[in-house]
């Protein structure tokens, strides 16, 4: 591991004395840089001067300061950039490329998401810098990967959600009533950050038991593709192409939502018991009794008939009403929350899910912590997004002072 000293103020985390270099911007490589950050993780962004990560400017809104003006930050950008460190250096430059390997020779880890060759442009990829650092790990994040022949693609979350099958079963079963559909964030980068983070702690273990460093090539089409589960299982062992079922459940009923008087819930009738207990607070007992309905395989065969005779009674009364009584009889069931309810429940109050964090312009930024719980080594958080450039002086003058740290292989 590296030299890289938690400040004064922080609590050790897991990856405690890990440097990561994060030449990444936008989503799935700055997610998985927050990830490492939060387990302890020393990470230096580095961003282009002037403008920084594209995110920084994709707004409104953006995080207002103590006065209640807007500031340069973007709401998007404090998403996926807590607890680093930000560096301005030019990578089209041969002094801003000097400055990355002299980065490069003090850090345990690079991301990057360039297109594929790139990097090499400027003797930045990974056969260059492992020749810096043979114990180095670099994880490459781009949308096809660093083989096959897609692989000078640019990659975008909405491509590879319609290129990875994921939009052909999201989406409601009528095209007229909306057709296929993405989904509400951008899953593909999230997913890919997160398995990026895996690796990557994964080839920290091996360097740490083999000395050995190694390339990481991570393709967000692959997560897609990978993250279809039970419906690529289901098409491979029987050659039949899953539908979209919309807020339906394929193979169970019911298992979708429902519209009450006063908003929608959710209902998971996962058993035959759970059906029985439904019906009867439905008030509709012997439902659960007729042969079409009894098991859940007949359930699924005349879904048609059922749902409506469902829907009729559940649209009487407010939502409110049938999850206290289908609670009260333990069939799961939920109200759709819109994100002002998300952070009222009492539930995600007690994990602790939003933190508030000291910020240079807003005084304090409100965000949403990791959904790590830890109980020996737990995520820390010891630095806002950084502003543009907000630890050059630290860095690029105080790091790489050649006295200071000697340039380890």
């Amino acid at each position: 591991m590296t030299d890289a000293v938690p400040s004064p103020s922080a609590a050790p985390g897991a990856l405690s004395g890990v440097r990561v270099l994060d030449l990444s911007r936008v989503l799935a490589g700055p997610w998985c840089a927050q990830l490492l950050a939060d387990l302890g993780a020393e990470v230096i962004k580095v961003e282009r001067p002037g403008t920084g990560d594209d995110t920084r400017a994709w707004g409104p809104p953006f995080l207002r300061d103590v006065a209640g003006n807007d500031t340069g930050e973007a709401a998007y950008y404090l998403a996926a950039n807590r607890g680093k460190k930000s560096v301005t250096i030019d990578l089209s430059t041969r002094t801003g490329q000097a400055e990355v390997r002299r980065l490069v020779a003090r850090s345990d880890v690079v991301i990057e998401n360039y297109k594929f060759g790139q990097l090499a442009k400027y003797g930045l990829d990974y056969e260059s810098l492992k020749v810096l650092r043979p114990s180095l790990i670099y994880c490459s994040i781009t949308g096809f990967g660093q083989t096959g022949p897609w692989k000078h693609r640019a990659g975008y979350d909405f491509i590879i959600q319609a290129l990875s099958g994921f939009m052909s079963v999201t989406g409601e079963r009528d095209a007229a009533e909306g057709g296929p559909q993405k989904a509400g964030v951008a899953i593909s980068d999230l997913f890919t950050g997160v398995y990026a983070a895996l690796a990557i702690v994964t080839a920290l273990y091996h360097k740490q038991r083999t000395g050995e460093g190694q390339h990481l090539d991570l393709a967000l089409l692959d997560v897609m593709v990978s993250n279809l589960a039970n419906l690529n299982t289901s098409y491979l062992a029987t050659g039949s192409v899953p539908q979209r079922t919309g807020n339906a459940h394929a193979n169970i009923v019911p298992y979708q939502t429902f519209a009450c008087a006063d908003g929608h819930i959710v209902v998971a009738v996962g058993n035959d018991g759970q059906f029985q207990k439904f019906c009867d607070v439905l008030g509709a007992p012997a439902l659960a009794t007729d042969a079409r309905f009894a098991t859940n395989p007949e359930r699924v065969r005349n879904r048609e008939l059922l749902v409506p005779l469902l829907a009729e009674r559940l649209a009487a009364r407010p939502r409110s009403a049938w999850i206290d009584a289908l609670e009260a009889v333990s069939v799961p069931c939920a109200p759709i929350n819109a994100l002002d309810e998300v952070f009222e429940n009492p539930q995600v109050k007690a994990r602790g899910l939003r933190i508030d964090l000291p910020h240079p312009l807003a005084g304090i930024v409100k965000l949403v912590g990791s959904p790590l719980k830890m109980g020996a080594t737990p995520p820390v958080y010891n630095l806002p997004p950084p502003l543009l450039g907000e630890h050059n002086q630290e860095l690029l003058e105080d790091l790489l002072r050649p006295a200071q740290y000697d340039e380890r292989r």
